[in-house]
């Protein structure tokens, strides 16, 4: 067992990313394999969201940025959790994320630092799917350094496409200082097909990205809603809803990735 990597990334807020995140982990640990979330936004949306709190929870992923290699296999024993009836591990985030910049702007190799870190976990993991910051910085470098597939979430409205021309002009910025180029896939969510615009997006992304884009269509769904408001996952509140039905076949998809 050799943990694959999944950053979740956009670089524009409000497309679904943590929903992703949180979603697809559940779907991936619902079908049996060994899942590790890890909250990389300052903004921490997937820790509040599974009822952890900046105010109570302590280290976060945030020490693991400011400690040593030799010290990362403790920091990891310390970070990694599970609150009762969750089926995910967990790796609580800090609004102190965005402190890294300044932090370790001396710090020799800074961008590898996840890469490097996380190689202490994975041959415990089947997944480990990181929710990254919205804009490009550090963490986020990290995150793509680190992935094996870089997931794109794309909000089927076209004030959407601006955030993914802006990551793909960092994953290239990006690939050519890497040996290996980042690979990534894209899928869509959000989707109301009553709608024109996000008919007219869908068929868009799918002759623009081929066969960079997933299959799998995240319909727009209240039972996220509700899930979020309990500190739950969508299979927590209707595993056969139309969205908990979409991420379990995006599920099928990142695994036969690899197949």
């Amino acid at each position: 067992m050799r943990a694959k990597i999944l950053a979740i990334a956009n670089q524009k807020g409000g497309v679904g990313k943590t929903t992703t995140t949180l979603s697809l982990g559940a779907a991936l640990a619902r079908r049996g394999e060994k899942v590790l979330l890890l909250d990389l936004d300052p903004h921490i949306c997937a820790s509040v969201h599974m009822r952890y709190y900046p105010d109570a929870t302590t280290p976060t992923v945030f020490e693991l940025f400011q400690a040593g290699q030799d010290d990362w296999e403790k920091v990891w024993a310390h970070i990694i959790t599970r609150q009762e009836g969750q089926i995910c591990d967990f790796g609580p985030g800090s609004i102190r994320l965005s402190e890294l910049e300044g932090d370790l702007k001396d710090r020799k190799g800074k961008g590898l630092i996840l890469k490097q870190a996380l190689a202490c976990l994975r041959e415990r993991y089947d997944y480990i799917l990181l929710d990254c910051p919205p804009h490009m910085g550090l963490i986020m470098a990290n995150a793509l350094v680190a992935s094996d597939l870089l997931i794109i979430p794309i909000q089927t409205d076209f004030l959407a496409l601006h955030g993914l021309m802006l990551l793909f002009d960092t994953v290239r910025t990006l690939n050519q200082a890497l040996p290996t180029p980042i690979r990534y896939r894209a899928f869509a969510t959000m989707y109301d097909r009553r709608a024109r615009a996000c008919t007219q997006v869908l068929d868009m992304l799918t002759r623009k990205l081929g066969t960079s884009m997933f299959s799998s269509v995240i319909s727009m769904d209240t039972r996220f809603r509700e899930a979020s408001a309990q500190g739950k996952v969508i299979y927590d509140i209707d595993p056969h809803s139309r969205g908990a039905v979409g991420y379990a076949e995006l599920a099928e998809e990142v695994v036969a990735v690899w197949q």
